[in-house]
């Protein structure tokens, strides 16, 4: 359902690999019956029109059900903590001239990176909470 990577792609306004997290969601989200139901009826392909032209935009992610959002927030929370430093360490860090100009630029280009990351999954914790 995730794909290869095993790895969803978020971006600023929505969710970029929308399909696979509505079906990973809506999976995991099931009970032990409604997955055997939604198993046999082939509803892997079967989706409803609705649920086909929706779009996981930060406003639909905060509209999810109770369990879906729980999953997400969750899963974030467990992806935040595989980081090595938190968000405000990444901002003082950037923040902090002589410090930043002593990292390689390779090193300064990995800062970037993994601060915006960060700010996109604690986006996240908010849509969701």
């Amino acid at each position: 359902m995730v794909g290869e990577e095993g790895a969803f792609v978020l971006g600023w306004d929505e969710v970029l690999t929308e399909e696979e997290l509505s079906m990973t969601l809506k999976v995991l989200c099931m009970s032990e019956e409604e997955f055997r139901e939604y198993k046999e009826q082939d509803g892997w392909e079967d989706d409803s029109e609705e649920e086909e032209n929706s779009t996981l935009s930060n406003e639909a992610l905060s509209r999810l059900k109770a369990p879906c959002k729980k999953l997400l927030y969750d899963s974030v929370l467990l992806t935040l903590e595989s980081y090595g430093a938190d968000l405000k360490a990444e901002q003082d860090l950037l923040n902090n001239k002589e410090a930043y100009e002593k990292l390689s630029r390779r090193e300064q280009q990995a800062l970037h990176v993994r601060y915006g990351q960060k700010r996109i999954l604690h986006q996240l914790l908010e849509l969701v909470q």
